[in-house]
């Protein structure tokens, strides 16, 4: 059973036997934004995750034609990208060990609850490196998300509103995440590249873009993954990737 979710959202392969756990582990993932494939078998969610565009694996290693083990491994090798999360009522050490050593990435042992799955999985996702993007695709870092293209920004689900300098001071930095970018550099891309006066237009800028940012956090349902600005005295200004969230 395929279900899709919304455009860019990331796609999880669920490989679990069991019909009450499947159906649980698929309807949260689906309530939280994630595109669902749900196999029951080793040999099915192999084809699937060779068919199609998969992001993250969750793996019951207690599946009824082969080993999950024997299917992590199998994953790794083809897929070397690939998110593996092993769901398994196997809690003892040396399973642990093996699965890790088979290529995943991590463990959960049975039962979970929803919450921490998805706590595990968000901060899995977000210590990604970034994937290399065109000039005109959205830059995203953490939850937010900076479209040049359309000049919209978004964190989580809700949409910034900013002034032209402030989503131009944001773009810039976006594109260079974690990156040191000079007040110089700042300045010739957002406002004149002949700029010779002060710079502190800037710095207000900087000031109401953080405001804004953090206001519209802050009034989320959910926790938000907030990319950071870092000022680099004498130099400028850094967007750091968001860190763990509590509970992460």
């Amino acid at each position: 059973m395929r279900t899709t979710g919304a455009k860019d959202a990331v796609s999880v392969l669920v490989v679990e036997d069991d019909e009450t756990i499947g159906r649980h582990v698929a309807a949260g993932l689906r309530s939280h934004g994630y595109a669902v494939t749900w196999t029951r078998t080793g040999g099915s969610g192999l084809t699937e995750a060779a068919r199609l565009p998969i992001d993250v694996v969750l793996l019951d290693l207690g599946l009824p034609d082969m080993d999950g083990i024997d299917v992590a491994r199998q994953l790794r090798d083809e897929h070397s990208d690939v998110l593996i999360l092993i769901l398994t009522a196997r809690s003892e050490e040396i399973d642990v060990i093996e699965g890790l050593d088979a290529g995943a990435d991590d463990y959960l042992a049975k039962p979970f609850s929803m919450n921490v799955l998805l706590a595990r999985l968000r901060a899995h996702l977000r210590r990604r490196p970034p994937t290399p993007v065109g000039p005109d695709e959205p830059i995203r870092i953490g939850d937010l998300t900076v479209d040049t293209a359309a000049r919209r920004c978004h964190l989580g689900d809700r949409e910034v509103d900013l002034r032209p300098k402030e989503f131009e001071l944001l773009a810039v930095l976006a594109r260079h995440p974690g990156e040191a970018v000079s007040r110089e550099s700042l300045m010739a891309q957002v406002w004149d590249e002949n700029w010779f006066g002060p710079t502190k237009t800037l710095d207000v800028t900087i000031s109401s873009l953080r405001r804004r940012l953090e206001t519209t956090a802050s009034a989320a349902r959910t926790p938000i993954a907030l990319p950071a600005f870092t000022t680099l005295r004498g130099h400028g200004y850094r967007l750091d990737p968001p860190g763990p969230l509590d509970g992460d």
